[in-house]
């Protein structure tokens, strides 16, 4: 009878232990306060499907399909002379339109975080500050100019999809906005 009760004992300790260091290690991850602070100060901008023609020897080749979205500064918002979004859509279309960041022929000399630090600097350039804190790479693909004229003529032929751009590291572009970001950025 008493190696029973000590049974009891012992599997109701093992028990209150397990559950006890389990809550331990599921509480939530202490967040330093800078990085609630910069948290606080920064809004995410989701970003708009933008077709960006490929030119090559004066005539287009295909078409960049790429939507970006933005972590940018509150202030920096709030200080910009146009919406965020306009001004984003025409400082890419400079970036890439006719530049060599992706060449298709050689898509293994592609470099993702390159493309995002430069995507950024440009903007904040453009900008006139540190507006733009990270750049997000959702869609990045290729369409061929034969891709979009069978699409254009409505033939009945199956169409390819679109090819993600893979970079030199083997990662493919398809950054996701943090989770709420994209309720709290549609309220605005």
């Amino acid at each position: 009878m008493l190696k029973l009760v000590f049974t009891g004992i012992w599997v109701c300790a093992v028990t209150l232990g397990s559950v006890y260091f389990s809550m331990q290690s599921a509480s939530a991850p202490v967040v330093a306060d800078g990085e609630t602070a910069r948290r606080a100060a920064e809004q995410y901008v989701p970003g708009e499907m933008i077709t960006i023609p490929v030119i090559r020897d004066g005539s287009v080749q295909g078409y960049f399909l790429t939507k970006l979205s933005f972590s940018a500064t509150k202030e920096g918002i709030n200080n910009l002379r146009a919406p965020l979004r306009q001004m984003v859509t025409d400082e890419l279309y400079d970036l890439l339109v006719g530049s060599k960041f992706i060449d298709i022929a050689d898509t293994g000399t592609f470099d993702l975080p390159t493309f995002k630090t430069t995507v950024k600097d440009g903007l904040n350039k453009k900008l006139g500050g540190e507006v733009i804190t990270e750049v997000l790479v959702e869609q990045l693909e290729y369409l061929t100019k034969e891709d979009v004229k069978r699409v254009a003529n409505s033939q009945n032929v199956p169409r390819q999809k679109p090819v993600p751009i893979v970079d030199k590291n083997g990662n493919v572009a398809d950054d996701k906005l943090p989770e709420g970001a994209v309720k709290a950025s549609s309220s605005h």
